[in-house]
């Protein structure tokens, strides 16, 4: 079933928090009105999620410049977010919270838990100020995702909340033109 415009699950999760180098605990409630992008992977010390999680950092600058913030979560304890920070050199950019999920529920009740493999899936949820998630996107494990895009993603659901009314066709950029819904373009496009 879609996870799209459900509202985010209550929890409430222990994380590595590296710029501040400490550890935190966040809730759903630090989501409330900001946007937010929770981004689940399988495992720490692996080989596809280093290169995700790095990926994300090259754009969180330009996320935390639209009001976004970026959790990453794994099936692992905030203990090994540590210590998978302070030995890997892609990991130890990171300025994002790392969230800790080992008794798997919340990876569950986000519906992206491998249950076979104990493992959350690599998904990528972009959720709005009120908690409502807009986007998910779901990959099999050998595929790593592309950071580049969520920027856009992102734009196009501001634009679509500041805008009712609008929304953004294939491939939508922030200066790009709009479509308004409507009778007068039923099988023109």
């Amino acid at each position: 079933m879609s996870q799209v415009r459900k509202q985010i699950p209550e929890f409430i999760a222990d994380g590595y928090n590296p710029k501040k180098e400490e550890f935190v605990q966040v809730s759903n409630k630090d989501f409330e009105g900001q946007w937010t992008v929770l981004m689940f992977y399988p495992a720490d010390f692996t080989f596809v999620c280093p290169t995700e999680l790095e990926d994300m950092q090259s754009q969180y600058a330009k996320l935390q410049e639209l009001g976004v913030e970026v959790y990453s979560m794994s099936t692992d304890t905030h203990f090994v977010h540590k210590a998978w920070h302070d030995h890997s050199d892609a990991i130890s950019k990171l300025e994002y919270t790392m969230l800790a999920d080992p008794h798997k529920s919340i990876t569950r009740s986000f519906d992206v838990l491998d249950e076979e493999a104990g493992l959350a899936q690599r998904a990528t949820f972009v959720i709005d100020p009120d908690g409502i998630i807009q986007t998910v996107e779901v990959n099999a494990d050998g595929i790593g995702r592309d950071a580049s895009q969520i920027y856009d993603k992102i734009r196009a659901a501001q634009f679509v909340r500041e805008n009712p009314g609008e929304v953004c066709p294939a491939k939508w950029k922030e200066s790009g033109e709009t479509l308004t819904p409507g009778l007068d373009l039923v099988g023109k496009i």
